[in-house]
């Protein structure tokens, strides 16, 4: 890692963020449905705080947190990116601004694959949810205490 910094995205970065979704390498075969057609559109990054680690001018991730719900909404780390410590520093940065905000706890429903990295960085599982909608396969249900 150089010089990545988080920054607070703005609406000029929704074309940037949903391409990360849409072209996530976890969201392929089965889990593809969930991502179809997926916008990150410029309202939801000016209402919600929604945060992008960046290199120059390349944005290698993203998460946003809904804070009046206490969860993490998205997280998502660049298929070239991963590994390299860009997820952790999210969800670093993602307990800081929890903290801040005066929250306990932040909820996190994973998308399957992505359970160890959560485990990894501080969440604990607390439960499952079960299939709605698009949605065929239970997610794990987990939490980052930050009080």
């Amino acid at each position: 890692m150089s010089d990545i910094t988080i920054r607070r995205a703005t609406a000029d970065d929704s074309p940037r963020l949903t391409r990360l979704v849409r072209t996530s390498g976890a969201y392929r075969g089965d889990y593809a449905a969930m991502v179809e057609g997926y916008q990150v559109g410029g309202p939801y990054i000016e209402h919600h705080p929604v945060f992008a680690a960046v290199d120059g001018g390349r944005v290698l991730g993203f998460y946003a947190l809904l804070v009046d719900e206490a969860e993490l909404d998205l997280a998502f780390v660049a298929d070239a990116a991963q590994g390299l410590g860009i997820g952790r520093l999210l969800m670093e940065h993602m307990t800081e601004q929890a903290r801040a905000a005066g929250l306990d706890s932040v909820r996190v429903v994973a998308h399957p694959p992505a359970e160890e990295f959560y485990l990894r960085t501080g969440a604990v599982r607390t439960g499952t949810v079960r299939p709605t909608g698009r949605i065929h396969w239970e997610r794990p249900e987990l939490r980052y205490d930050v009080a």
